[in-house]
């Protein structure tokens, strides 16, 4: 069963922040992870920094939870639970 996850940061999060925290994962040829279909990074209507992703497993995600959340304090990015919504459907052109 696939898994959408929707993160709002609990503190500020800069544009600067995300491309450091991605550039990191890369460099650790971590980035894309395994499971993970699809992220979306974007500004929403409050102007907050959001993250959305649809990943093939919860067990996949929360692996790479792991390895993510030290990279997040690191770069001073504070995320909350994320939360995460079952995928009914999806549909790609």
């Amino acid at each position: 069963m696939s898994i959408l996850v929707r993160f709002t940061p609990a503190s500020t999060v800069t544009p600067q922040q995300y491309d450091e925290t991605i550039r990191r994962l890369e460099s650790s040829g971590d980035f894309p992870p395994d499971g993970l279909a699809y992220h979306c990074a974007f500004v929403g209507p409050d102007g907050s920094f959001r993250v959305s992703e649809v990943w093939d497993s919860q067990e996949q995600f929360e692996e790479f939870g792991e390895r993510l959340m030290p990279i997040l304090a690191d770069v001073g990015i504070e995320v909350p639970a994320p939360e995460m919504l079952e995928v009914h459907n999806t549909i790609k052109r």
